[in-house]
């Protein structure tokens, strides 16, 4: 009897390892069976990568795009060409460090680096500056709505009232009716006969 026992216990498929083998089985046919309408999962990347906020750059490109549509910049850029050129022109051949023979290659690189960035961040700050004239336009949009609202109901309030009104009698119907009854008043004393007086009794002395 106990060893019917031990030998049932081996062969029944409800044992822990058997489970555990089996639902490692089925997981790995479900990945298996995973398609393109199924998404992966996110992983860790293998180089840290840099975190810029944007609103922070997007704020210093705007400052930058504002400097450079000054005067300032304007006047600033001018003088620092024009010192290069004159020194690298007019200083002896030791102390020129981006001479004339060689066309200012150095001075050409500067300002085609300086305008490969400044076209980006001058996008960049248009960009923003339409997103915020978008938002502006949707807000008026909504106040223009809103004040429409407000006024159709304000008219209609006041065409509500004048109906109203002329349902209630107003100082001037008053005053002519009064006026009338008193007429009529007047003219029905004045058709009455005067010898109402007479019909009195005399007093005797």
């Amino acid at each position: 009897m106990a060893e019917e026992t031990r030998t049932s216990f081996r062969r029944d498929p409800a044992r822990p390892g058997k489970r555990r083998s089996t639902v490692a089985l089925e997981r790995s046919v479900e990945r298996r069976r995973t398609g393109l309408d199924t998404p992966l999962e996110t992983r860790r990347p293998v180089l840290p990568t840099p975190s810029v906020d944007p609103e922070a750059f997007g704020r210093w490109s705007e400052r930058f795009a504002r400097f450079m549509g000054t005067a300032s910049f304007i006047v600033g850029m001018t003088v620092f060409v024009a010192v290069w050129i004159v020194w690298n022109t007019f200083a002896p051949p030791a102390l020129q460090f981006d001479p004339r023979a060689l066309n200012y290659t150095l001075l050409t690189l500067i300002l085609s680096l300086q305008a490969s960035y400044a076209a980006p961040l001058i996008l960049l700050a248009q960009n923003r500056q339409a997103d915020r004239d978008r938002v502006q336009a949707e807000q008026d949009r909504q106040r223009a709505e809103r004040a429409l609202a407000d006024t159709e109901y304000l008219a209609r309030e006041v065409a509500a009232l004048r109906i109203a009104l002329r349902e209630v009698a107003t100082r001037d119907f008053v005053r002519s009716e009064l006026r009338d009854l008193v007429e009529e008043v007047t003219a029905e004393l004045a058709r009455r006969p005067r010898t109402q007086g007479s019909a009195l009794p005399a007093d005797t002395d």
